[in-house]
């Protein structure tokens, strides 16, 4: 019995039960405005075109896309091995300070802040014992000169 419901199904749709219609405007009358394809914004573009074209001149060629100028990858390649001969350098300087090195980089950091708030403190003392400690030096050096 299903089988004869198939062929019932059949009969009623004479397209062979495909399910999608087909479009009005294929009669051919006139009156109907035919549907055009919109157009891909992308594709408009003329630097899409343009890369389109130059994709095209390079697969002619025999280029691949992955493909640079000789010049920009030897010039990529230097700056490359440049930057990892640096790193090892750097890391290199690290291991090797030994705990004497260390210390002394620590007192030399302890020295240069010393200085930077001596500096400070000059800076806000009064104007006459700036010009008081100037006067002294120029007077010493004077009197070495004087003596030589």
């Amino acid at each position: 019995l299903p089988a004869s419901m198939y062929m019932e199904i059949q009969r009623e749709q004479p397209d062979g039960g495909n399910i999608l219609t087909h479009p009005d405007y294929i009669d051919g009358n006139p009156d109907l405005i035919k549907p055009k394809k919109l157009l891909n914004p992308v594709k408009a573009s003329k630097s899409h075109q343009e890369l389109h074209r130059e994709l095209l001149m390079n697969h002619k060629r025999g280029l691949g896309v992955e493909s640079k100028p000789e010049l920009q990858r030897v010039l990529e390649h230097r700056r490359r091995d440049l930057l990892i001969k640096q790193k090892k350098e750097e890391e290199e300087a690290k291991k090797l300070q030994s705990p004497f090195e260390k210390e002394l980089l620590k007192r030399h950091q302890r020295l240069d802040q010393l200085e930077k708030e001596q500096e400070k403190q000059e800076d806000h003392a009064p104007e006459f014992i700036k010009v008081k400690e100037n006067l002294r030096r120029t007077s010493t050096v004077t009197g070495d000169e004087k003596a030589a």
